[in-house]
């Protein structure tokens, strides 16, 4: 009897151990993404990421989950790489940071594009910048699409972004910064969740920012009337720590990249289409949206074009610029 009980007292240890180590296993193989975004949960960006954490859910059987911080609320503008790097995020927009001198200057470049083929644009772009990102301890993950609605926006209708006479402009980066300067005006810097204030008390004259977020900010209402020119091709990427990355199965690595590349395909059309009805609706509610010709675009973007092909030569080093202008140059309007 004695002998019939420790056996099954071994057998029930045995299976219990062996439960504790599934469990274990299956928890250790579980990971959380932390992805910070600035964009809320308003702006249509919101459900592309949405979609991105189902895609990713669903590819790797539950094993990695991606979790969305929306409205900065991990960090600040200027603080994606940081972020990154230091494990407050694992997945990150990434600014112009000097860290990444190549990307800094072309992440908006001066060039008029066509969207019809932004898709293999911006992953070959990314692509492009993938070696300087790895060096940091980065790696490009996932697409903006950036370039469709970078715009300008001004209290009075009808501004001539050539001749700004002296306005303080919103910029976000050192392109926007020498554009503003170039046509007369003076950059400032404010990060997105301020610039609501900034444009209310009047501490700017003018905002460069995409239609999407302005619109989500509900900017419309303090600064109504909108220049748009198609003046850049635009990529702010979405990176994620390389060890992050790297700590995960090669099975689930694919995943993850296949579920950003699908994220971004599903996100193309409802974006474009969002930001078209949200320009509309803000023209209802006495907004303007000015349209400028093609030869005043190709005008503004020549007055810039030749400052800023040093400033790519010096950051990116010649053989790559070559291979990012060779590329926009593929796809200009």
């Amino acid at each position: 009897m004695f002998k019939k009980n420790a056996r099954t007292l071994l057998r029930i240890t045995t299976l219990a151990c062996a439960a504790s180590a599934i469990l274990a296993s299956t928890a250790h193989s579980q990971t959380t993404l932390r992805l910070s975004t600035y964009v809320n949960e308003v702006d249509i960006r919101y459900q592309g990421f949405k979609k991105f954490a189902d895609l990713v859910n669903t590819k790797t059987a539950g094993r990695v989950k991606v979790e969305i911080f929306p409205s900065s609320t991990l960090h600040g503008w200027s603080e994606g790489v940081d972020a990154m790097l230091g494990g407050v995020s694992d997945i990150s927009w990434v600014p112009a940071d000097k860290r990444l001198p190549c990307y800094r200057v072309t992440s908006l470049y001066p060039i008029a594009i066509d969207m019809t083929k932004q898709i293999p644009l911006d992953a070959a772009y990314a692509k492009l910048m993938t070696g300087e990102a790895n060096k940091v301890g980065l790696m490009p993950l996932i697409n903006s699409n950036y370039s469709y609605d970078q715009e300008w926006w001004f209290k009075g209708a009808n501004t001539d972004l050539e001749k700004l006479d002296g306005k303080l402009v919103r910029s976000i980066g050192p392109l926007v910064s020498m554009m503003i300067e170039t046509w007369g005006g003076k950059p400032v810097f404010i990060a997105p969740k301020e610039v609501f204030q900034s444009a209310e008390r009047g501490v700017v004259d003018g905002i460069n920012m995409g239609v999407a977020t302005y619109s989500a900010w509900k900017l419309w209402g303090v600064m109504p009337h909108m220049v748009k020119s198609n003046l850049f091709y635009g990529n702010i990427q979405y990176m994620i720590n390389m060890k992050k990355f790297e700590s995960l199965s090669s099975a689930d690595q694919k995943s993850l990249q296949a579920a950003a590349a699908e994220s971004e395909v599903w996100l193309k059309p409802q974006y474009e289409r969002w930001v078209d009805e949200s320009m509309a609706e803000a023209v209802k509610q006495g907004g303007t949206v000015t349209p400028i010709s093609a030869e005043k675009r190709n005008a503004l973007i020549t007055s810039v074009a030749g400052k800023w092909t040093s400033e790519v030569n010096a950051s990116c080093g010649p053989e790559l610029a070559g291979k990012v202008r060779t590329l926009f140059n593929q796809n200009a309007l």
